[in-house]
């Protein structure tokens, strides 16, 4: 009886509710990831420079590879699955006399559909006495049968196949997060190894959940209220961030290793009790007749189409000028979003640091953690009113209106630059976890141009990560030589006289020339403000070309919406 409230009360949890927590135990892991990895081996394990390199290169390529790899094994046999033999239909459609026979041409899908279409036309059926319509014509052996059949997977099988991945790989994402905080190997080759393997899970975990937001629901109201508590999850999970400065300490690494397995066990347990019950949510709305929550698609394809390749697959890509479009801005905005990430720090200390103390840039760093995702609970419902496309653009317009008022204001204002530095990262994150509910659209656009029997939700979301990923390694080299081009002042060098780490105190090092301090805070202000004047320009023309919003996102959500319904004719030559 004791159980049975919370276990009711658990059950009774929304779909939304239950979908938006995975993201909690993903952001409790991946934060403290973030914040740590790279001070425990360079500070606590004390590994080299060359492993340091090496591991981090390695890691760049598997980082960029991983997510198509894994998209790929993941949805290509919902691109060449063939249909299962079902109820049947047959159809006699008669052909016109000049129509090729089908032994010498196999006509392609969209000319059968349209024959198919046109031979049911109240015209057509009627006919007309004296041969004057071409299907009048019956011609031996010239026929096609449509057949009603079901596709190779069903739409709830695919669901229910990416929760139970979500089951398996998120106990694992939590036990390569404890492999971090135990020495075990030699350091350059645990950094390695535990960087690959952390990546690897956190990938498939990130795909599957976000095909899940494609797969789950169609009309993009669904999707924003599913985003929503996506929002309002990772913001929960930041918290550990703040938690983690507690337990951080070099000297006595137990108490931090001790967090970090409260927080794996946890996350662990959390992903395992979430998918429980989100598969069991699914199951029970397949057996609920017409129940709106699951997208069931099926493709007009036929059982005489082959197996698409890679190739193949990446040439329909090349091809779909949306998508092309989408991942140009993208790229440009995963590189904004990194750059803003390396580089808070550095504006901190050279813009802000005679303004405001210690305390407030730690706790402007943490915040800036948690602020996108309580900024996106109210840029959600806009996007419920007046679309993604719409809110993406005045976020873009907004960066370009703040930048160009703070370029006019100039260096000296400390109020206004605190708030642009802040809002700058809070708008640019925020807007990338806006970009998901676009990725979704075009999921469903290229399910209906290339009439696939299942929405590859988790491959087209690994392709736009193969395209944006470079934007990651771009942020800190670009912005890294164009401070040093226009300062002189490389980050990376440091001058023999004053080592990093000393084991004995020194002198402080007098201080530089009147003349180099301006430069290099003039140097970080100019690269504060440009790179977003930029970003902005090349985002929004980039975004004039995208075409997938309005009039034509309705006829695509119509599209999907139909072939989900009518369970489409699998048509074949005989």
């Amino acid at each position: 009886m004791g159980l049975g409230g919370p276990q009711a009360w658990l059950l009774g949890l929304p779909t939304a509710v239950v979908y938006g927590s995975l993201t909690l135990f993903t952001t409790v892991l991946h934060n403290v990831f973030l914040l740590y990895y790279v001070d425990t081996f360079v500070s606590v394990y004390k590994i080299s420079k060359a492993a340091f390199w090496v591991g981090e290169t390695v890691f760049l390529l598997w980082n960029s590879l991983n997510d198509p790899l894994f998209g790929w094994l993941s949805d290509h046999q919902f691109l060449s699955s063939r249909p299962r033999t079902g109820h049947s239909v047959h159809i006699t459609l008669l052909l016109p006399a000049d129509y090729p026979n089908p032994a010498h041409h196999c006509p392609s899908p969209e000319e059968m559909v349209s024959h198919f279409s046109l031979a049911l036309s109240p015209g057509r059926l009627a006919g007309s006495r004296g041969g004057s319509t071409p299907w009048g014509v019956v011609l031996p052996n010239r026929r096609l049968r449509a057949r009603r059949s079901g596709t190779g997977l069903s739409s709830r099988a695919v669901v229910l196949a990416r929760v139970r991945a979500l089951g398996w790989h998120g106990p694992l994402l939590a036990l390569s997060f404890l492999v971090f905080w135990v020495p075990w190997a030699p350091a350059g080759l645990q950094f390695l190894l535990c960087l690959c393997l952390y990546d690897s899970f956190l990938t498939l975990v990130d795909l599957h959940h976000h095909a899940l937001l494609a797969d789950l629901a169609l009309s993009a109201h669904d999707r924003t209220h599913l985003n929503f508590y996506c929002s309002l999850f990772s913001a929960a999970g930041s918290l550990s961030v703040f938690a983690s400065y507690a337990f951080w300490n070099k000297e006595d690494f137990s108490s931090f290793r001790a967090f970090c397995v409260t927080l794996a066990v946890g996350s662990a347990l959390g992903f395992v009790g979430a998918t429980r019950l989100l598969r069991q949510r699914v199951e029970a709305a397949g057996r609920e007749p017409g129940c709106p929550e699951l997208a069931a698609d099926s493709g007009l394809c036929g059982e005489e189409v082959g197996n698409i390749t890679l190739g193949q697959y990446l040439w329909q890509l090349a091809h779909h000028r949306n998508f092309l479009w989408f991942v140009l801005m993208d790229l440009v905005q995963v590189f904004h979003c990194h750059f803003n990430s390396n580089f808070f720090p550095l504006f901190l200390e050279h813009l802000l640091s005679d303004h405001i103390s210690l305390s407030t840039g730690s706790f402007l760093l943490g915040i800036s953690y948690v602020a996108p995702h309580l900024n996106n609970l109210y840029f959600l419902p806009l996007c419920r009113r007046w679309g993604v496309y719409t809110v993406v653009r005045g976020l873009f317009l907004l960066k370009l209106g703040l930048s160009l008022l703070l370029l006019l204001a100039g260096p000296d204002r400390p109020r206004l630059l605190c708030l642009f530095i802040a809002s700058n990262r809070v708008f640019t994150e925020g807007t990338c976890k806006l970009l998901t509910l676009v990725v979704t659209d075009l999921v469903d656009e290229d399910l209906v141009l290339n009439r696939r029997k299942q929405a590859a939700s988790a491959l087209l979301f690994g392709m736009v990560a193969l395209v944006t990923k470079p934007g990651q390694t771009l942020a800190p080299l670009l912005g890294t030589w164009l401070l040093c081009f226009y300062t002189g002042h490389d980050l990376f060098q440091q001058p023999p006289r004053t080592p990093v780490v000393s084991a004995q105190p020194r002198p402080e090092p007098p201080a530089p020339p009147p003349a180099q301090a301006p430069t290099l805070r003039e140097g970080c202000f100019y690269l504060l403000v440009l790179v977003p004047i930029v970003c902005a320009v090349l985002q929004l023309f980039a975004w004039s070309k995208f075409k997938l919003h309005g009039r034509r996102l309705r006829m695509v959500k119509a599209q999907r919406q139909n072939l989900s319904q009518v369970q489409t004719l699998g048509i074949k030559t005989v």
